[in-house]
């Protein structure tokens, strides 16, 4: 049992760090924050490595920094978070460790769906982005109950990318397209061969908004902050068509390490940028 000076301590170190908290966003509030935040969880393995921890250990911390930021996030304002969960071409790893992190999916998304108080909180909404007909059957029913069962939500939306990369979401935007193109010539021309209509070329043009419709993000923004962890420069193959205009960030923590004054510096780094960032989205647009 808990002594009572000890039970105090606690107490008042808690209220120290919430006020502490506050303050940070309170400063960070003065300027223009990111009404979109996608990271990169990279570096769960090399922390459990470094550390000689059990196999595995770096995820479940990386989950628990994963709420942590959820929850920074959703004190500071941002509506939108998006996460790169499990990429495609990590299915090439050794069996073992991909059914390992099914497990753990599995795990965490069931831990969320029994366990609200994260969810309440914020209201969010759930999204799972990518080929989930990849995942094992007990991950993608998860999921999709899951995503069911916050559809209604208003608060923050978080989207969960896996398995992912941005080419498969390309790949399958063009084919979406390409059927939905097939679908009306089909119904203005009934009798034409295999759907192909001799309509002069009507709907045949392609334009970027019409691919941005079969995305899988469609109708959220794009990110105005990237962070990956552990000081890699590099997208992996990530939001791709949704990052032209995003501000990238390398901190070097490893994503278990990520925290609220990494999470703070970044924003303050995008606040220096975004004069830069918002002047070339209007070039753009005036080129366009």
């Amino acid at each position: 049992m808990e002594k009572p000076d000890a039970t105090m301590t606690t107490g008042v170190v808690a209220t120290l760090l919430k006020f502490v908290r506050k303050c940070i966003i309170d400063v960070l509030s003065y300027g223009p924050m990111p009404g979109h935040i996608a990271f990169i969880m990279d570096g769960n393995r090399r922390y459990a490595k470094v550390r000689s921890m059990k196999e595995g250990t770096g995820h479940r911390m990386g989950f628990s920094a994963l709420i942590a930021s959820l929850l920074y996030c959703y004190e500071m304002g941002v509506k939108y978070i998006t996460v790169y969960v499990f990429s495609i071409d990590n299915f090439k790893r050794d069996p073992s460790e991909v059914q390992y992190l099914m497990e753990l999916m599995e795990e965490k998304i069931s831990e969320l769906l029994e366990k609200r108080d994260v969810i309440n909180k914020v209201n969010c909404k759930i999204n799972f982005w990518g080929n989930l007909d990849m995942l094992t059957e007990p991950v993608k029913l998860a999921a999709q109950k899951l995503m069911a069962s916050t559809a209604g939500n208003t608060g923050l939306v978080f989207s969960v990318r896996m398995p992912y990369n941005s080419t498969s979401e390309i790949v399958n935007a063009v084919n979406e397209l390409c059927a939905e193109r097939r679908d009306i010539a089909h119904k203005e021309h009934p009798g034409s061969c295999n759907g192909h209509a001799t309509n002069n070329g009507a709907h045949s043009d392609i334009s970027v908004a019409d691919l941005d419709r079969h995305m899988y993000s469609h109708g959220c923004p794009d990110p105005d902050i990237v962070i990956r962890t552990s000081g890699e420069a590099r997208l992996s193959n990530f939001l791709l068509w949704q990052t032209t205009f995003s501000h990238l960030q390398n901190p070097d923590p490893l994503w278990p390490e990520f925290s609220l004054r990494h999470l703070a510096w970044a924003i303050l780094q995008y606040q220096r940028v975004y004069p830069c960032v918002e002047q070339n989205k209007k070039l753009a647009k005036k080129q366009l």
